[in-house]
């Protein structure tokens, strides 16, 4: 068989890369649980109709079909057709709470770390799998605004963890938040004769230039140049408290549903403010919208300092109308993070290094496999009490069985002694101190892989 060759926007992990995708996963899902939030997971697939009734092109959906189904209508097969891969996680929950809405406690509050498949062309930070992480609070028939706020605090918690020194050591993130109450209000307000088309072309501003945006606004949205002006005037602010508010106001524009919007942004940032920090930080820029049309109030979206290329990591807003069954309505609040769009440009380019390779902790040396059981006797010993460990392959001289370790990032060695007595070695410093399997523990730095930053010098 040739050498495989690599499918295209499939990433997949080396062991000391998967490593690190694990303790985010690990970090996410416990900052999660510590506000509450309830894991579930979903099937991969659902129904065609659900997957393409809420703002998404069937260009990016892929459909599910046996090899060998028939297209005509006595295939045994039939009742699988018109099935796609999810494309992301909100839409099966809305599935998920519509199916389950007689067993859950609303609010119901979950979060959910799982892949999702998308049929775009591949490029850094966008991928035909990827794995997401979700958090969404979902109400029957009435949500309150603090949610909204509680959502984007939640997400700024996770974000700050995943910033730190001994995890991603990542210079930072930005959290942008708008309301779509808002900027529908103020484009109704000015008088135009397509507020979601207005939408649409301003929420391109972080593609085109200005120019060609106000250009779009005159040309396809059949807005005037002073109402295209305002519309830009608009998008330009950006805040890091309510003082946004007033300059909404100075460009002389009222509306009900302007005011709506933004009391429930001010109200969300200030509710936030006290989570700014040097590494996390919520701004309101009032030039985000969001694509896809379920969103009906908040809008969120991320960057990553240093790495604006990848645009929006972690996305997501309101959405009053998502799930409905004819006598109850489940509006939510949601924001999913991009753990893939994130973790594999880093890694592709050496950015971030697990310390070892594998999750052991020591590696037993075996003296001769007359020898063996009694190395494996320590490794149990040693596991026992949580510290993952390793025997050698084979009975080779223990030069060779140091270096193995050395290559797999492994920091300990234990010699067995012929007496029955124990030696552990920690080879990064050559110092090598006798050692009870029962009672031995390393320090708790070397328990688990660490994630270091020295591969930054190659970006």
């Amino acid at each position: 068989m040739s050498k495989p060759t690599p499918l295209s926007g499939f990433p997949e992990f080396l062991p000391e890369q998967r490593i690190i995708e694990q303790q985010v996963v690990a970090t996410l899902a416990r900052t999660f649980e510590l506000h509450g939030f309830a894991n579930i997971e979903t099937r991969a697939v659902e129904p065609l109709d659900q997957l393409l009734r809420k703002g998404e092109t069937s260009k990016e959906v892929y459909v599910l079909r046996r090899l060998q189904a028939r297209d005509d209508e006595h295939s045994d097969t039939s009742k699988d057709k018109g099935l796609g891969l999810h494309f992301d996680l909100t839409v099966p929950f809305a599935r998920y709470v519509l199916e389950n809405a007689g067993k859950l406690d609303f609010p119901f509050r979950r979060y959910q770390i799982q892949p999702v498949w998308r049929g775009e062309r591949p490029q850094e930070g966008r991928y035909r799998q990827f794995t997401q992480a979700d958090i969404d609070i979902v109400g029957r028939d009435s949500l309150s605004p603090h949610h909204d706020a509680e959502i984007a605090r939640v997400m700024l918690d996770a974000l700050g963890r995943l910033a730190q020194p001994d995890l991603l050591g990542l210079p930072g993130f930005r959290l942008q938040v708008n309301n779509r109450k808002l900027i529908q209000g103020f484009y109704a307000g000015l008088g135009a004769p397509d507020v979601d088309e207005v939408m649409r072309l301003v929420d391109k501003l972080d593609k085109l230039a200005p120019e060609e945006v106000h250009r779009l606004l005159v040309a396809e949205a059949g807005l005037t140049g002073d109402q295209a002006d305002a519309c830009l005037a608009l998008a330009g602010i950006h805040a890091t408290d309510d003082s946004f508010v007033d300059r909404v106001r100075a460009l002389g524009v009222s509306h009900d549903l302007l005011e709506e919007g933004l009391e429930e942004l001010a109200g969300l940032i200030r509710a936030c403010a006290p989570l700014n920090s040097e590494r996390v930080r919520i701004v309101a820029d009032l030039s985000i919208a969001r694509g896809l049309d379920y969103y009906t109030g908040t809008v969120f979206e991320t960057r990553l300092d240093g790495y604006e290329s990848l645009g929006s990591i972690c996305s997501g807003g309101r959405y009053d109308a998502l799930a409905s069954d004819g006598r109850n309505t489940y509006p939510g609040v949601g924001i999913s993070l991009g753990v893939s769009r994130v973790l594999v440009p880093l890694l592709q380019r050496g950015a971030l290094v697990a310390d070892r390779k594998v999750p052991s902790v020591v590696l037993v040396a075996v003296t001769d496999e007359e020898s063996r059981p009694a190395a494996e006797a320590i490794a149990t010993a040693l596991r026992a009490r949580d510290i993952a460990c390793e025997t050698h392959p084979d009975a080779a001289k223990f030069g060779k069985q140091i270096r193995h370790a050395e290559r797999r990032g492994i920091p300990y060695v234990w010699f067995c002694q012929q007496d029955g007595s124990g030696e552990v070695k920690d080879i990064r410093s050559g110092n090598q101190v006798p050692a009870d399997p029962d009672t031995w523990q390393p320090p708790s730095q070397d328990l688990h892989p660490r994630i270091t930053t020295e591969g930054k010098q190659h970006q």
